[in-house]
């Protein structure tokens, strides 16, 4: 029963990100899953259900990929520049789906804390993630630094998922890592 309900999601989360967020309907997933007709209501019944789902999902989704990755090796500011172009080149590359669904997630969702709220807890343990590396290769400010890192690299996702898929990653991820250490 659960691979259904996974199914659904993942079908979810390719309406949302090819289509936006008004693509997302109980019958739309059902088709793209392969579904019976009906399928995705039994697990959401309502849209509101079904969103709120989603939300919690691919914030579990992208939690389970976060925490995969071993942060104890990042200890100088290269291996930051590294390891953030690799996140980002990863969310706009092959996950670029699921980086659109979540950005959808939060303009669809922007007053709702209840529904925003497991997308807001990843992003809170990925700016607590940050922080501590920050801390690590010497930033003077790391909370301050973290929030600039953060929009910068939120930037250049939106950029290349929206704009310019081929931006380069790099350069900008150095100088924003320069500009946290000074």
């Amino acid at each position: 029963m659960a691979e259904t309900r996974d199914r659904a999601l993942e079908a979810a989360i390719a309406l949302v990100g090819e289509q936006g967020i008004r693509a997302l309907t109980h019958a739309r997933v059902d088709e793209r899953a392969g579904l019976p007709k009906g399928s995705t209501s039994n697990w959401f019944r309502t849209r509101g259900a079904l969103i709120a789902g989603l939300a919690a999902w691919l914030a579990e989704s992208e939690r389970a990929d976060f925490t995969a990755d071993d942060a104890s090796s990042i200890q100088t500011p290269a291996q930051l520049v590294d390891a953030l172009s690799g996140v980002i080149a990863l969310q706009t590359g092959p996950l670029a789906l699921r980086t659109k669904t979540r950005y959808a997630l939060f303009l669809e969702c922007a007053g709702d804390t209840e529904l925003l709220g497991p997308l807001l807890e990843q992003r809170r343990v990925f700016v607590e993630w940050t922080v501590a590396l920050l801390v690590g290769i010497g930033a003077r400010s790391p909370r301050e630094a973290a929030r600039a890192l953060m929009a910068t690299g939120d930037g250049l996702i939106l950029h290349r998922v929206t704009v310019d898929p081929d931006a380069e990653i790099r350069p900008v991820v150095e100088r924003a890592v320069r500009a946290a250490l000074d």
